[in-house]
């Protein structure tokens, strides 16, 4: 199986462009269905702790490496600082509480999840601790600004608990203002990214600034209709799109690889997720392939501007992306 890179700066490192996504994953699940991915060829895991399985997923990552198929130095381990631990004092604490789930002695990133500073919610008192205060359902933030939130981060790298760090769903403001006082600077943006969901201002900026980008749902609404969003169940499903299915047909791949595949041609990583071991097969062969510059084109045509992961119309009720 082909395995193709991106080169990360400031480190160097080299972090696979197709990984595993672990979110939905059910804890139970879990341990095989990571053991399976890396058994398949996956290097890249994709997790964070507010996905609530990472001690599962430590499993698979232990049962992997403990079989012989993969030293952990092979592996690209990303996981995410989740919003309640933005204060300096306690970003520490929340990776080496992720790393002790995972059971690793580093990750190879670290994302700080959301540019939203959430009250803290002790370790001890509800791990992980979700959005809302224990016993509450609104949304309480914290004064913990971004720019101390950040030289928390710098102080893991320095410290080894960590290779690299990056943010997830910042758009270019938040990251213009990072790169004045940052003295390591982000090395990935993780963002959701689909042929409904674009984002190309956003993407060719970042890239510019030496910054790599990785997809995350790159099947668009799929992921979401089981969570309940209206949003998603209103629009035509990705993979029934007749662009997306005629491009499908043409090089005799899968509607999904066809998704996959558009993102792979803007340097973009992805992070596609399934049980089942021919889908994860399936979704690494995206690597295998070119597509011609007028499919790209074609798909660039099915924009709509349209984000699922939104808290402003999920219970959350939280305008982050306005």
């Amino acid at each position: 199986m082909t395995v193709e890179y991106i080169t990360l700066e400031p480190s160097g490192d080299k972090m696979p462009l197709v990984g595993f996504g672990c979110w939905k994953v059910d804890p139970k699940d879990a341990p095989e269905t990571i053991y399976n991915a890396i058994k398949l060829g996956y290097r890249l895991i994709d997790s964070a702790s507010n996905y609530k399985n990472e001690v599962a997923i430590g499993k698979g990552i232990k049962m992997a490496i403990d079989e012989g198929i993969v030293k952990r130095e092979d592996l690209f381990i990303t996981t995410k600082l989740w919003s309640t631990y933005h204060k300096k004092e306690h970003v520490r604490k929340a990776c080496e509480k992720q790393l002790a789930d995972l059971g690793l002695d580093y990750v190879d990133m670290f994302l700080v999840h959301f540019p939203l500073p959430l009250k803290y919610v002790p370790i001890e008192e509800k791990y992980p601790p979700g959005w809302y205060q224990p016993g509450e359902e609104k949304i309480t933030l914290d004064r913990a600004p971004m720019h101390e939130c950040w030289g928390a981060m710098e102080k893991l790298v320095e410290a080894g608990l960590v290779r690299n760090i990056g943010v997830s769903n910042f758009n270019v403001q938040l990251l213009m203002d990072m790169l004045t006082y940052a003295k390591i600077k982000p090395s990935l943006l993780q963002v959701e990214l689909h042929p409904y969901l674009q984002q190309e201002h956003l993407i060719r900026w970042v890239q510019s600034q030496g910054i790599a980008v990785t997809a995350y749902s790159s099947f668009g609404p799929t992921s979401f209709i089981a969570t309940g969003s209206k949003r998603a169940k209103s629009v035509e499903p990705l993979f029934e799109n007749p662009v997306i299915k005629d491009i499908a047909a043409k090089y005799n791949v899968a509607p999904s690889q066809v998704a996959l595949r558009w993102s792979l041609e803007r340097n973009v990583a992805v992070v596609p997720k399934s049980l089942n071991p021919d889908r994860m097969k399936m979704n690494l062969e995206a690597l295998n392939w070119k597509m011609d510059e007028e499919d790209v084109q074609a798909i660039n045509q099915l924009d709509m501007g349209l984000r699922f992961n939104d808290p402003m119309v999920n219970a959350q009720k939280l305008p982050l992306f306005y």
